[in-house]
């Protein structure tokens, strides 16, 4: 079993064994602003922090028998103690978590979240009525705000879903142009159904451009640079003289929306096609804006 599903059934067990969905999301939060390296990520979501992640893993554990959901909570079906398979450092915290959040319900949780992290409150429909004045001018306050037309470039290699989506919440990206030629993968969140969803669930607008990727085939002997430089140089020769117009549509995106990015998989800018398409977009007339790497 996956360690950081070891971590939902223990807080779901230090907690009685059931907990509401958005306590637990809360918790399962608290708990991770702990951990050096956490276990899960969150976004700013509709009620605060949220990890689409830990929601999958639960959603396969209720699959799978090891826990149980009606419409508000999650119960725990399992007689195994995971609280000590977890290793000692977790063990500590989320038994300080429990001490110290066990009379909060899902309300006073989200309140408290809203508090002291408030760049998660600044998607949700409850902060406005749950906060005072000075402490909604604090979220507010982490909003991304910048407006200057910028075509940023990302990669999801190597980070979380969450991760990936709160970059681009960050830099206030208002659609995301997926750039792959085969828009799927094996990490999760990340195929094109999915990316679409969790985007538009966050107000970010989703479009696919497989013309101008690069098929697959076309990757499988990359082993240094030089290799990825030769790739680079066919597909500058005859993919991108090829996709002018794709191109123009990107741009006039750029132009209607301010904010866009182009993604792809590696994190690595100089291992990816979407720096060269990028540059081909700046090659464009009326061109006259940023380019970022983030």
């Amino acid at each position: 079993m996956f360690y950081r599903r070891k971590v939902l059934l223990a807080l779901l067990q230090q907690f009685d064994g059931q907990l509401e969905k958005i306590r637990l999301q809360k918790l399962l939060f608290l708990f991770c602003q702990r951990q050096t390296k956490a276990e899960y990520d969150f976004i700013p979501y509709k009620y605060g922090c949220y990890s689409y992640s830990a929601n999958a893993d639960l959603t396969t554990m209720v699959k799978k028998g090891m826990i149980s959901e009606d419409q508000n909570s999650f119960i725990c079906q399992e007689s195994t103690n995971y609280l000590k398979e977890l290793k000692e450092n977790d063990r500590i915290h989320l038994t300080e978590v429990k001490k110290r959040y066990k009379e909060l319900d899902g309300t006073a949780l989200m309140k408290y979240t809203y508090i002291h992290y408030p760049f998660f409150a600044t998607n949700s429909v409850k902060a406005k009525e749950m906060l005072t004045d000075a402490e909604f001018q604090k979220v507010d306050k982490s909003r991304p705000s910048s407006e200057e037309v910028t075509l940023f470039t990302i990669g999801y290699e190597g980070i979380s879903l969450e991760k990936y989506l709160t970059r681009l919440i960050k830099n206030n990206v208002r659609v995301l142009v997926d750039v792959r030629n085969n828009p799927q993968s094996m990490k999760y969140g990340f195929s094109k159904n999915q990316l679409s969803k969790y985007c538009e669930s966050l107000g970010i607008n989703y479009i696919h451009f497989p013309e101008v990727g690069i098929q697959s085939d076309q990757r499988q002997e990359l082993k240094d640079q030089k290799d990825y430089d030769r790739l680079f140089d066919e597909y500058k020769s005859k993919n991108l003289t090829n996709t002018q117009s794709t191109q123009v549509a990107i741009l006039n995106l750029l132009i209607e929306h301010r904010r866009i990015a182009l993604t792809c998989f590696e994190a690595n800018i100089c291992q990816c096609h979407r720096k060269h398409l990028a540059e081909s977009i700046e090659c464009l007339d009326g061109f006259k804006y940023s380019i970022k790497h983030i």
